[in-house]
């Protein structure tokens, strides 16, 4: 646990940001190579830098927008606790949802193939996030519960209890990198065994859908944040979001691979 990757005085990096930061840059720069791969023009690849980039902040914005939805009540309350969600993650399926509605305004401005430009994206979008996840452990956030196994971990900073509140001196999940490393299986998967086997268009973006729908329902399990929000008391936010998911990019696949065996 590294929260601040360089500091002087009062100013800081925090190393969340850079990993985060990271994680985008690689994604960008692989999707456009393989873009180039695949045949898009330069102008193309320009139109999807922009779309990228813009789409990024339109998932972090959404992150953010739904971290503060699901714990309103808290906010309400503790309005001071607000410049908290500024330094800290969001919730990612409020990045997923504020990052899909950009891209959709974004592919209708520039009339880009969405499913094209979506499964050139998609192994990448994995890698990001698996990046990305590191970041959440670098912070302390998004952490797990009580763990007794030998795979537990323990925080000790002060300065992210503070932020986000993981508990300190106490074994846990480590959560984030049960996540990270199950993206970057993800991104394997995707890129070196589906990738080369695509059979139609939007195979990858909803596979991928599919597949860290299904990792994240388990991996919440084990995670101990509870500010994510709960639905009918049962399941979190996050669970609902990827049982909605799951089963709507089992239809997509069904529906993509059945209209392009009849054409």
């Amino acid at each position: 646990m590294f929260p601040k990757l360089i500091q002087i005085g009062s100013f800081y990096i925090p190393t969340y940001g850079a990993l985060v930061t990271t994680g985008v840059v690689l994604g960008l720069f692989l999707t456009v190579r393989l873009a180039a791969k695949t045949g898009f023009g330069k102008e193309e690849r320009e139109q999807m830098t922009n779309l990228i980039i813009y789409t990024i902040i339109g998932g972090v914005l959404g992150s953010k927008l739904l971290l503060v939805i699901v714990e309103f009540h808290y906010f309400l309350a503790n309005p001071g606790e607000l410049i908290q969600v500024l330094r800290s993650g969001g919730v990612f399926y409020g990045g997923l949802l504020g990052g899909l509605f950009t891209a959709a305004w974004l592919f209708r401005k520039y009339k880009l193939p969405f499913y094209r430009v979506a499964d050139v994206a998609a192994p990448h979008i994995a890698l990001g996030h698996a990046i990305g996840r590191l970041g959440c452990f670098s912070a302390g956030c998004c952490y797990g519960k009580a763990c007794s196994l030998p795979i537990a971990v323990e925080f000790h900073s002060e300065f992210a209890h503070s932020v986000v509140g993981v508990p300190l001196n106490t074994p846990i999940f480590p959560t984030q990198l049960m996540s990270s490393i199950s993206l970057f299986v993800i991104f394997l998967v995707l890129r070196f065994y589906f990738w080369p086997r695509r059979k139609f268009q939007g195979e990858m973006i909803w596979l991928y859908v599919l597949i860290y729908s299904a990792f994240r329902f388990g991996i919440e399990f084990f995670r101990g944040d509870f500010v994510r929000g709960f639905v009918f008391n049962l399941i979190s936010t996050s669970q609902f979001i990827s049982l909605v998911l799951f089963f709507t990019a089992i239809v997509m696949l069904f529906r993509l691979s059945r209209r392009k065996r009849t054409s």
